[in-house]
């Protein structure tokens, strides 16, 4: 169960990776600008992982309340989800913002 919302959220976030590596097409194509995208995006799944499962180890489990054992378990699958979510939006944006320094448009 631990890695059940990471799998769960997988497919949205290689979308989120192939957008970063596919956009914008304005930007040149170089050696150089393929090794940081494919360094961020590896850094970002990582990190992504990463915070899933400490949100996971972080998640309180509840005690036995009013409507049985399992109740309120459900944020131990919600908050990996979420930190593994931000994790990754806050490293590709931040590789978003240094690509965009070192590649930018030229005049």
């Amino acid at each position: 169960m631990r890695y059940l919302a990471f799998v769960l959220l997988a497919p949205w976030l290689l979308i989120l990776c192939w957008a970063y590596w596919a956009y914008p097409k304005s930007l040149p194509r170089t050696s150089a600008r393929r090794g940081f995208d494919a360094a961020a995006v590896l850094i970002a799944l990582a990190a992504a992982a990463k915070a899933a499962l400490l949100g996971f180890d972080t998640a309180l489990r509840p005690s036995i309340g009013q409507f049985g054992r399992g109740s309120g378990g459900i944020w131990q699958q919600v908050l990996p989800a979420l930190y593994g979510y931000g994790a990754l939006l806050l490293v590709l944006a931040l590789a978003l913002g240094l690509r965009w320094i070192l590649w930018g448009r030229r005049r």
